[in-house]
């Protein structure tokens, strides 16, 4: 009798629904194609949307079957991002010359995936991400690290809207 109360309790725990995070999809089975064109950049930081739409157009090509493209026209649905803000900010300070030691770099995004009727599949406009870099303090091997820190942000970005697309979370 304790043998069978103890597989039925293995079969109803195995059956309770549970799943690992990254692996579910609750977009539309008809969608097939996803158009991510270039992002919009409202400040002043270089090629920030570029950084961030190739790293998203990356990772839904890594981890999706979705034909991505460029051309709303064509796409079942469309993923449309604005970089609505960048900071830098020193963390702390090397107390023998003054000059920052860390920094932190913000950014603020707005997203949205709409399908061709313009139904609202998922929506954030308030992402936002950030990322940790140290100063190099020897001048001799000084080398600016707040690209390497935007890239770091992009990809981390890219996969953190992936999920949460897929998931619709």
């Amino acid at each position: 009798m304790r043998m069978l109360a103890a597989l039925a309790a293995c079969v109803i725990a195995a059956g309770c629904g549970y799943h690992t995070a990254g692996h579910a999809n609750l977009l539309p089975a008809d969608l097939r194609t996803i158009a991510v064109p270039a992002f919009v950049n409202q400040t002043q930081t270089y090629k920030i949307e570029q950084t961030l739409t190739g790293a998203v157009v990356q990772e839904f090509a890594t981890r999706t079957n979705y034909r991505i493209t460029t051309d709303p026209a064509s796409s079942d649905a469309v993923l449309r991002g604005t970089v609505l803000s960048t900071y830098t900010t020193p963390l702390t300070y090397d107390t023998k010359t003054g000059r920052a030691a860390s920094v932190l770099v913000i950014v603020n995004m707005s997203v949205s995936l709409t399908d061709r009727q313009g139904r609202v599949l998922y929506q954030n406009p308030s992402y936002t991400f950030r990322e940790l870099y140290q100063v190099s303090q020897e001048l001799s091997s000084f080398f600016e690290e707040d690209s390497p820190a935007f890239q770091r942000l992009s990809h981390e970005f890219a996969r953190t809207l992936v999920s949460n697309i897929l998931e619709a979370f």
